[in-house]
């Protein structure tokens, strides 16, 4: 079983910054691909950056140039840095881990962006 509890969300004013960290459990972190997804309220679960166990990325179109998503296998700890933050950007932020087709998610952070 897989644990993935993110920290870091927040208030942020638009044009601001915040960066995200989801702590997992377990000694297999290093195999996993991870990620994070976000959902606005009335709206579904899309994907916002991911990166591989061999640490290739991908991101959202909406994001990118703007999001980093990092990985620090040492401390099991995946990372998103959010720059340039939108009010489009407010969601809850959810952790995502693959490992050996098995999805998990954590609980999940609120991010609002606001003036």
């Amino acid at each position: 079983q897989v644990q993935l509890v993110e920290s870091g969300g927040g208030l942020v004013q638009p044009g601001g910054s915040l960066s995200l960290s989801c702590a997992a459990s377990g000694s297999i972190f290093r195999a996993a691909d991870m990620g994070w997804y976000r959902q606005a309220p009335g709206k579904q679960r899309d994907m916002v950056a991911i990166i591989t166990s061999k640490s290739s990325t991908n991101y959202a179109d909406s994001v990118k140039g703007r999001f980093t998503i990092s990985r620090d296998n040492a401390r099991n700890t995946v990372y998103l840095r959010m720059n340039s933050l939108k009010p489009e950007d407010t969601a809850v932020y959810y952790c995502y881990a693959q490992i050996s087709l098995l999805n998990y998610w954590g609980q999940g952070t609120q991010v609002t962006v606001s003036s």
